[in-house]
């Protein structure tokens, strides 16, 4: 099976690699960092691929997952799905299935991909700010306030907060409140949440 899932995916212009096992894919650190989409089987030898599906979203690994297996049913695909699979085909499946869902695997982590630099990026920038930078941002980003507010809130005159505002704007390279509020969306949850972004 796991030849002709290779020859399929090769013949599509693809460059496959196969495992026999979860632990051959998780030795395969280059592999899974890597662009790439994983076709994995929900009964494979060692760890179930449901298993491995968690287990790399456990060590933060994004990677688009693909089921593709004879003993499917419906509560199992739903449980794949909501462990994140991307799709779930059962055997037998039509070449050109195989190969949609091989498509927009490798799109989708594309994107993932795009995504996690912009991330990247804001957080570096991020941590270019002063502490009094970033209370700065918090008020104009999350309350909306107005340097006069945010002056007397913090007890410095308003003309320190334009400063800080500038020295925000110019840090994370935006030219307006919208771009920050957009740097901040791509902020994880937990940092907007929890006020350790802003």
């Amino acid at each position: 099976m796991r030849e002709a899932l290779s020859e399929l995916i090769l013949s599509a212009g693809f460059q496959p690699v196969s495992f026999a096992s979860t632990r051959e894919v998780l030795n395969a650190v280059d592999i899974l960092d890597s662009p790439g989409c994983l076709i994995l089987d929900m009964h494979m030898p060692g760890a179930s691929g449901l298993h491995l599906l968690h287990h790399l979203a456990e060590s933060g690994i994004a990677k688009p997952i693909i089921f593709l297996t004879g003993h499917g049913d419906i509560p199992m695909t739903v449980q794949a799905m909501k462990a994140g699979a991307v799709d779930f085909l059962t055997k037998p499946v039509s070449d050109q299935t195989l190969l949609d869902a091989v498509i927009a695997g490798i799109a989708l982590d594309g994107a993932w991909r795009a995504e996690a630099i912009v991330v990247k990026r804001n957080l570096e920038r991020l941590g270019t700010l002063t502490p009094r930078e970033r209370e700065v941002l918090r008020e104009v980003v999350t309350r909306g306030r107005l340097n006069k507010q945010i002056a007397f809130d913090l007890g410095i005159s308003e003309v320190t907060v334009k400063l800080h505002r500038a020295n925000v704007m110019r840090k994370m390279e935006v030219r307006s409140i919208g771009d920050l509020i957009r740097a901040r969306e791509t902020l994880p949850p937990a940092m907007r949440e929890t006020g350790g972004g802003f």
